[in-house]
């Protein structure tokens, strides 16, 4: 029974036998409880119940509980074989076997003196355990400090369960501050399988996936480029929507490098800024690099934004520095400015416009040079789309670009494509003829290397398109689907127009694809426009899920028929002399629960050859185990096999690899191999890398990294190395929380 306190001091309210009778030793105990009210905190009044085989004490003061005695108020409990409780003071003392929990940690200990206002108080001989971090502990003695915050005097701190005590951090003075959400440990050594790996006088660690400031885990690496390399990246959490990280690196062959990044969300904006700059790089002569990105987005009233602008200090920037092929493979960098711009156009209508300014940088390989591409000095792109009008839907696309080359021809082109189409269509069937006028300007810059004259070209556009879609049900295995059969037809004709005295800034032969097979034009921008009678036929079956929708399989087959020769060419690409295209072929979908396949085919009649030849699947029955195989191939060009792997080997390890390797070149363009051990606590993983850089080289890197389960990582991160190597990985241990989450707006 329970009567709240109604004075601002600690009275005694009610006194109750308790009915309970229980043994106490060889005699009769009698179990008696007390509900007090103690002293207020602000307006709130928090009832304190205190029960036990024996109680005395003086109301309004003190009070006394001997022999199983049970402290109770919001938030906290308090067990212990005698305790004494001061209403004046509203402070609590406990003995003999105490055990404390206090909103979900839980200590135990010989001696505990707290007061319940201020929250300061100590723990004798402790141990303890904080369940929102699922770590516990030790130490001589445990003081509270104030409203979630400890200190632990000669104590440890570890993730581990129970019982196992492969790794803990020891330090002389370890203060864990919960609303901060940072551990820091002062005088402080590492401890893993009973041998000290690192002491420092101070570190600090993360209490929970929270951003914070300060330094993180060390990086220890090695590449055959740079050699061995150290790094140890500063954190600065500057506010819930902007960070900054800074990274100094040392690099054995190279020097010391320093590496940047800011990044910042706002209501209206968002992006981030990227600096690295490595002076007297003693591998290049003490050449000075750098490389700088920055990617900024803003919504300006009805504007969109765009900012991308990349650079680097020379061609070999990424090939010497970098370990991942994503970025090894960088020829390109973009320097671009775009604005955007919507809106409907009348009742059922609607608008676009675009605005950009685009330079490159292109980074030679001079065993395998390519040429750079045009700038844009501006680029404007305008579209509208009209539904519904007159039983109509009018579009209408233009641009205008400026072409601008070091070595190439220069000029402007304008371009002007209005269409009228009439889509015509029921639940099983559709049909749409489309007329259309594509217009475009040239104007051209003098050259003293070519003689090219301002031109234009008009060419009219016709098409019809349409479709069938059948459905049924279907059982296959005792599992029941919904079958679809959609056959589609495309119609095209475009006369022949006389285009070899126009510039080509940017057309080139489009790869035939499901995507590209249903187009107009068979050539990419706006510079040629094929002559065209031709007829594209495909089909497409699909098995359904009848309760969710949910593809399970796809079947797709599509070609090209041609019904005259072709007359518009590119420079150096022959003409075409077949009167049909490949033929496509495909297959997706889900075989089994754990198996994912597709296969792809492109398939030549002419020369009974086939020209393109892709198939991969992936067999997934489980977390942590994932097998990964494909082969691509495109006859005269490319043929790779690329296998990739992570499994359980036996007990607590794990076997990662890939191999990516081209037949056609004789050589691996990405090789990968390691182990991970998931020691319940800790894992540690170890991986060789290996990947093909430029035309005849290869960079070389091994990762050794030690994870001790929310609270640091030590080595070299290769977790970003293996997500993107193999399809599906997942860590082996449970998340516990990246330590630079995203931003908060």
């Amino acid at each position: 029974m329970r009567l709240n306190r109604l004075q601002p001091l600690g009275v005694l309210a009610l006194v109750t036998c308790a009915a309970a009778v229980h043994a106490a030793g060889s005699g009769l105990g009698l179990k008696l409880d007390r509900a007090l009210q103690a002293p207020a905190l602000g307006d709130e009044k928090l009832p304190i119940f205190i029960d036990a085989e024996q109680l005395r004490g003086h109301q309004e003061r003190d009070f006394e509980a001997l022999g199983d005695a049970r402290f109770r108020t919001r938030g906290k409990a308090v067990f212990a074989d005698w305790l004494y409780y001061r209403s004046d003071l509203d402070e609590v003392e406990a003995a003999g076997n105490v055990r404390m929990e206090n909103r979900g940690d839980v200590f135990t200990g010989t001696r505990l003196k707290l007061n319940l206002e201020t929250e300061r108080g100590y723990l004798q001989q402790p141990t303890y355990r904080l369940a929102e971090q699922n770590a516990r502990g030790d130490a001589r003695e445990f003081l509270f400090v104030g409203e979630n915050r400890y200190r632990v005097d000669q104590g440890r701190y570890t993730t581990c369960g129970p019982g196992q005590d492969d790794w803990f951090i020891r330090a002389r003075d370890l203060d864990l501050n919960k609303n901060t959400d940072i551990g820091t440990a002062r005088d402080a050594s590492v401890v893993f399988m009973d041998r000290t790996i690192l002491y420092t006088p101070w570190m600090n660690f993360p209490l929970s996936a929270n951003r914070k400031s300060g330094f993180l885990s060390p990086t220890i690496a090695t590449s055959g480029k740079s050699g061995a390399e150290f790094s140890i990246p500063y954190y600065w959490n500057i506010a819930p929507n902007r960070d900054a990280t800074f990274t100094p690196h040392v690099l054995a062959k190279r020097g010391f490098m320093l590496g940047s990044e800011f990044r910042y969300l706002e209501r209206g904006y968002n992006g981030e800024v990227r600096l690295e700059v490595l002076p007297d790089d003693d591998v290049a002569q003490g050449k000075d690099r750098y490389a700088t990105f920055m990617r900024h987005q803003q919504v300006l009233g009805p504007w969109t934004l765009l900012l991308n602008a990349q650079k680097v200090s020379d061609d070999n920037y990424f090939r010497d520095l970098s370990t991942q092929i994503q970025a090894t493979s960088l020829v390109l960098l973009p320097r671009e400015a775009i604005a955007v711009r919507s809106g409907a156009l009348g009742s059922s209508g609607i608008w676009s416009f675009t605005g950009m300014m685009q330079r490159w940088q292109t980074l030679q390989d001079p065993r395998a040079p390519i040429a750079p591409p045009y700038d844009r000095l501006p680029q404007l792109l305008l579209s509208t789309q009209n539904y519904d009008i007159l039983g109509t839907d009018i579009a209408f696309t233009s641009s205008y670009v400026d072409f601008h080359h070091p070595t190439l021809l220069t000029g402007r082109r304008t371009v002007a494509y209005p269409s009228l189409s009439v889509p015509l269509q029921n639940p099983f069937a559709f049909i749409t003829p489309k007329i259309g006028v594509h217009h475009t300007r040239y104007d051209v810059d003098p050259s003293p290397r070519t003689v090219v004259a301002d031109a234009s070209r008009t060419v009219p556009i016709f098409s019809t398109e349409g479709g069938l879609v059948f459905e049924r049900d279907t059982t296959i295995r005792g599992t029941e689907y919904l079958q679809t059969l959609e056959p589609r037809l495309l119609y095209v004709y475009i006369p022949f127009r006389k285009q070899n005295h126009l510039p080509n800034f940017e057309s080139g032969l489009t790869d035939i694809n499901f995507a590209t097979i249903f187009s107009e034009n068979q050539f990419s921008g706006s510079d040629r426009i094929n002559d065209a009678n031709q007829l594209t036929a495909g089909i497409t079956s699909r098995l359904l899920d009848p309760n969710t929708g949910i593809e399970q399989l796809r079947v797709g087959l599509a070609q090209r028929f041609y019904f005259k020769d072709q007359e518009v060419t590119l420079p150096g690409v022959p003409t075409r002399t077949s009167t049909a295209s490949d033929i496509l072929a495909a297959l997706s979908g889900r075989i089994t629960r754990d198996v994912i396949a597709e296969v792809g085919v492109q398939y030549n009649t002419e020369f009974s050859e086939t020209r393109k030849l892709a198939f991969g699947a992936r067999y997934q029955p489980d977390v942590g185990k994932v097998l990964n195989a494909s082969y691509r191939m495109t006859r005269g060009i490319l043929e790779n096999v690329d296998m990739s792997a992570q499994w359980p080997i036996t007990g607590g390890w794990s076997g990662v690899g890939r191999v990516n390797y081209s037949l056609r070149d004789s050589r691996i363009a990405e090789g990968l191999a390691g182990v991970e051990y998931n020691g319940g606590c800790w894992v540690v993983r170890f991986v060789s890398y290996t990947v093909a850089v430029g035309t005849g080289d290869a960079s070389r890197s091994v990762f050794l990294q030690l994870e001790l389960n929310g609270v640091a990582r030590v080595g070299s991160n290769p977790l970003d190395v293996l997500r993107q190597n193999i399809s599906g990985y997942t860590k082996i241990n449970e998340p516990q929380g990246s330590i630079l989450p995203p931003l908060r707006q």
